[in-house]
């Protein structure tokens, strides 16, 4: 039997539908339903001139005012990506990655055109933080739809913002220029499981915001999250407790019970006025 769109659907978020069952699991939407994140890379390089393209491809996206407030670091050379990789010592895999990429919000390229060209840069506020992020993380979710296109695999790394200091040291990011998110590239060693997702009807409000429904919601999405794929550790026991059935939600309610990243804050104040 053909798989089709609504297969992908259930295998995303755990239950069935007659969305797309009429639809092949082909496309960008069959690949945006079936996208995983990888950890593990299989041993071949990434060709430089595919590479070039693929840059290309996500430099083309929508930006804020046509500012294009980003800038993509490519971390070549292998002592950074260790030094990286000791940096984040839970994510070893950024070490093995055959591309590694760290996307980051650019308020330094305005501010010079502004000096070239002789006229004041009057936004100094939230918002000339908080543009440059956005066009970052457009950039890179561009880039990984383009990747994956092209068989390729990625895994984005957040924590790239823990030791942001000593990262921006390394890559001598200058003020006003900050990490956003790390990206691994490559090709893929092995098929990861589908991480399943809360659904369309939790997250997509129609007029008005609206959770009437959300212990329920986050309970069943517990339910058939743990059947899937259990938790295999919990978090923080000593605090909160070992609890029989430990889902998505007590996971992640215990991971935020406490600071991460609370020098960010700091780090972002010395260039911008936040």
């Amino acid at each position: 039997m053909t798989e089709t769109l609504a297969d992908l659907y259930e295998a995303r978020f755990g239950e069935a539908t007659d969305l797309g069952k009429d639809r092949p699991a082909e496309g960008e939407i069959a690949r945006q339903l079936a996208h995983r994140s990888h950890r593990r890379w299989a041993d071949k390089p990434v060709d430089d001139d595919l590479l070039q393209l693929l840059f290309a491809a996500a430099l083309s996206i929508p930006t804020k005012s046509d500012l294009m407030q980003y800038a993509v670091l490519h971390v070549e050379d292998q002592v950074k990506k260790d030094r990286v990789a000791e940096l984040i010592p839970s994510m070893a895999w950024i070490a093995d990655a055959p591309v590694f990429l760290v996307f980051c919000g650019d308020g330094r390229r305005i501010r010079k055109v502004c000096e070239l060209r002789g006229t004041d840069f009057a936004h100094e506020e939230l918002d000339s933080f908080f543009n440059p992020t956005v066009d970052a993380a457009l950039a890179m979710s561009a880039f990984i739809r383009a990747a994956e296109g092209e068989g390729l695999v990625t895994c984005p790394i957040s924590a790239v913002r823990e030791p942001v200091t000593e990262i921006s040291e390394m890559l001598e990011l200058p003020k006003h220029v900050f990490p956003v998110a790390g990206l691994c590239v490559g090709y893929p060693d092995w098929e990861p499981w589908v991480s399943l997702r809360l659904p369309p009807r939790v997250m997509v409000h129609k007029d008005r915001y609206d959770d009437a429904n959300f212990e329920a919601e986050i309970d069943g999405y517990d339910a058939r999250r743990a059947e899937r794929n259990p938790m295999k550790r919990q978090r923080e026991v000593e605090k909160y407790g070992k609890k029989e059935l430990y889902g998505w939600s007590d996971d992640k309610s215990r991971q935020v019970s406490h600071l991460e990243r609370g020098n960010f804050a700091d780090f972002i104040r010395r260039s911008f006025k936040i």
